[in-house]
């Protein structure tokens, strides 16, 4: 059994709360201290559902973190395979590990039509490129101008070409993968060192890390040392009722996709293509927001709860015990609310000891038989 990590996520809710790089740099410099595991950073162009956002680059941000922490590992979550050229992604991901003496991670995604409609991005056979950037990063990692490398794809193309920096990591920094449909999880399954999700109930998480470790199979690979993610929202309030009641719409919203009904039974909404939806969806398009709104109603409270971390400590650490049953292995969190800092530690002081402990226990216990 892996080691149970906590991070944390500058994710929408950092960039919706519009704090300052200065006010980010000491929310993750409090994190490296009492004892987080991860930092991670989101890579959106904008969030046009809140104008007053303030939406900032992870590839320019995460050194800068990495020069005020010590011990967590900095990664993308996640980076946008579309917009950026492999050669570059892959460069920045070294980079990153190299000024972080070894803390480097790349998280990687398909990407999506928020980030690409609106500049005139074509948004085309997005997994497929996605594969085939894997592999050329992959290649990239391992080149030198003595270990020249070449690949001949749909999308990409290596003509004897080599980066000229080496990672401290080795092989190679880890490559977590943002999967969420068969197609994707089966790619992670065959190329990815961690999974990192986002939107999910216990049920399903449990089911698509069947499919990875299902995969891996397949290809030969071990899945003791592979990273089960998930980016997971926590909100502390003592009052857990009120506060549910206030967000559970925009859970629902985040949460309605086709694979949460299948495994949860549901029926899909009539009408409501969601092929069509997540290709050419923009949150400046009022109607796709109505008719998604609508159709997110149809999802049971019950389900959606489960999904997220609301509450007091005491109501918080039953979610995560049953994401740990589900296996998750590795925490990324958005904290929400007006303390950002105090959520941070408090999560520390209150919330992980619990965990770690619960999970030493049960890695004890699984031992001895």
């Amino acid at each position: 059994m892996t080691k149970l990590k906590f991070g944390i996520q500058n994710g929408l809710n950092v960039a919706r709360a519009g704090y300052s790089e200065d006010q980010i740099f000491t929310a993750c410099i409090l994190a490296d201290r009492v004892g987080y595991d991860s930092i991670w950073y989101m890579d959106h162009t904008n969030v046009p559902q809140w104008s007053n956002a303030v939406v900032l680059d992870p590839w320019v941000m995460l050194p800068a973190i990495a020069a005020q922490t010590r011990h967590v590992e900095l990664g993308t979550c996640v980076t946008d395979a579309i917009r950026r050229h492999p050669s570059n992604i892959a460069l920045a991901t070294i980079t990153l590990d190299r000024i972080s003496n070894g803390r480097g991670v790349l998280g990687i995604g398909a990407g999506e039509a928020q980030n690409l409609k609106e500049f005139c991005i074509p948004f085309e056979k997005p997994v497929s490129k996605w594969e085939e950037q894997i592999h050329v990063i992959r290649k990239l990692f391992e080149s030198s101008p003595e270990n020249r490398v070449s690949y001949d794809g749909t999308y990409y193309k290596l003509e004897d070409a080599c980066l000229q920096a080496k990672s401290i990591t080795k092989p190679h920094p880890p490559i977590y993968m943002a999967a969420g449909g068969q197609r994707t999880l089966k790619m992670c399954g065959k190329y990815g060192d961690g999974w990192l999700p986002i939107g999910y109930t216990p049920e399903l998480f449990e089911d698509h890390a069947a499919t990875i470790k299902s995969s891996m199979k397949e290809n030969g690979r071990e899945d003791a040392d592979f990273q089960f993610a998930l980016d997971i929202d926590v909100y502390f309030s003592d009052d857990a009722e009120a506060s549910w009641a206030k967000m559970k719409e925009a859970i629902k919203v985040s949460l309605f996709k086709p694979e949460v009904l299948r495994v949860h039974g549901l029926k899909e909404m009539e009408g409501f293509d969601f092929k069509k939806y997540f290709t050419e969806y923009s949150m400046s398009n009022q109607e796709w927001i109505v008719k998604m709104r609508e159709a997110a109603t149809h999802l049971p409270d019950k389900i959606a709860r489960s999904s997220v971390a609301v509450g007091a400590p005491e109501d918080i650490i039953p979610v995560f015990e049953r994401f740990i049953k589900a296996g998750v292995n590795h925490f990324v969190i958005r904290f929400w609310g007006s303390d950002y800092f105090g959520s941070i530690d408090k999560f520390a002081s209150m919330v992980m000891p619990h965990l770690r402990e619960s999970s030493e226990s049960s890695k004890t216990f699984f031992q001895g038989l």
